[in-house]
């Protein structure tokens, strides 16, 4: 049974994408199938996510901000002020209504995806250095992520700072400090390898759940305005975040990084934490349900993105290996 269930963690960290999209549409067509996941249930299972991300962190992961400050400094400016920026002026060029202009800014402004470590190994990155992005972003969140919206989003609504700073807190750092604290605490008992090898699935599973949450919820909309509502955001779910990657690597060219933290700089700003920007979504901007669409589709697509480019960039290595 549990060699089972570490073979299913397996597949569905390396099939993410494909299970994620594949519950979105099941979704469309059951929408009651996740019509539970709302509110604190939502909140709840994003704060597994971050657990899960905590348990694999150890000491030697923080140790890589001290290690390596320019670096990760260079990253963390990158992480913030590209995607908000972008996010910006892709809501002022598309004319996105309100709602869905708030969820793609929210998109924008959040920390690093924590599955752009695994992008990082896939294409042969930086992996220490994608590491040490993911736990700078995520430190700085509850921070920069309401002082960018306040920037950004500041005229569409008004935003309540210090409770997206209060809930960021809540569902971020907490369960990743606690995940942190049991990996340094029981990392040598031989029971927790077995337990960490059970994360990934874990984590993409309850991903899942958000996303599928995110259809129940809009699925009325989405019916009532037709496929072109879905399109025009995912259109802009797809320059956001192809612009996050080539500035990333534009970014790390200039900066000077070998191949491999170009790699890595590029994959860490093009992914965003979708999964917090859903759930921040649906908290505080439960008047605009629609605000939600554009962070569950980036859910799904940058881990079919990420996927997609970590391919390319091994591509890239066996052209010139071959030449």
């Amino acid at each position: 049974m549990l060699h089972t269930c570490q073979n299913l963690s397996r597949w569905l960290a390396a099939h993410a994408s494909l299970f994620v999209t594949a519950i979105a549409v099941l979704t469309f067509f059951v929408p009651d199938l996740f019509m539970w996941v709302r509110g604190t249930t939502q909140t709840v299972i994003l704060g597994i996510i971050m657990l899960t991300m905590g348990l694999t962190l150890t000491t030697e992961d923080f140790r890589i901000l001290a290690r390596r400050p320019l670096d990760i400094f260079i990253g963390a400016c990158a992480q913030f002020l590209i995607m908000p920026c972008v996010a910006y002026l892709l809501v002022n060029v598309f004319r996105l209504e309100p709602a869905l202009a708030l969820g793609i800014l929210l998109v924008g402004c959040c920390p690093g995806g924590v599955s752009s470590n695994i992008m990082s190994y896939l294409c042969h990155g930086d992996v220490a250095f994608s590491v040490g992005m993911t736990c700078a972003s995520t430190l700085l969140a509850p921070v920069m992520t309401p002082l960018l919206m306040q920037l950004t989003a500041g005229e569409i609504i008004e935003i309540d700072t210090i409770g997206m700073f209060l809930n960021i807190l809540i569902v971020t750092i907490i369960p990743v400090g606690i995940g942190c604290f049991l990996n340094y605490t029981y990392s040598k008992r031989k029971a927790f390898p077995t337990i960490q090898s059970l994360m990934p699935g874990l984590s993409v599973t309850c991903l899942a759940c958000i996303v599928g949450g995110v259809i129940s919820t809009v699925h009325d909309t989405l019916v009532e305005r037709g496929l072109m509502l879905f399109l025009w955001t995912f259109a802009v779910v797809f320059c956001h975040n192809s612009l996050g990657y080539l500035l990333g690597w534009m970014t790390g060219k200039a900066a000077r990084f070998n191949k491999a933290k170009k790699r890595t700089l590029s994959i860490e700003v093009g992914m965003q934490n979708a999964g917090l920007a859903t759930v921040l979504a649906g908290t505080f901007f439960a008047a605009q349900p629609l605000s939600v669409l554009p962070c569950a589709i980036s859910c799904a697509w940058h881990s079919i993105s990420g996927t997609i480019l970590a391919g390319l960039f091994l591509r890239a290595d066996r052209a010139q290996s071959s030449q």
